[in-house]
């Protein structure tokens, strides 16, 4: 499953449908692609925040490093940025 469906499924979820494989939310959930697509559009660009949190990860690739490393470092930097967001949203204490 894409990461475009499982948001779009989240979405469906949260506005209440079943996401267990029902009918309801196995036919509602393209209805929620645009949302999804809008969000997208709307965080195409990262924060200073989040490119820092993913200098963090990229700092250590090395020219010899293999095709898959590369990729692992990708998604480990995507995903030291999604943290960035999520703390971004969490309440100041």
């Amino acid at each position: 499953m894409s990461p475009i469906e499982r948001a779009a499924r989240a979405l469906c979820k949260l506005e209440g449908h079943p996401d267990d494989g029902e009918r309801e939310c196995q036919s509602s959930w393209p209805s929620y692609l645009p949302q999804v697509r809008a969000v997208l559009e709307a965080i195409h660009e990262p924060s200073l925040r989040m490119m820092e949190a993913g200098a963090t990860i990229i700092r250590y690739v090395g020219p010899e490093e293999s095709s898959s490393g590369y990729q692992g470092d990708a998604a480990n930097a995507w995903r030291f940025m999604i943290d960035a967001m999520r703390e971004d949203l969490s309440p100041s204490e």
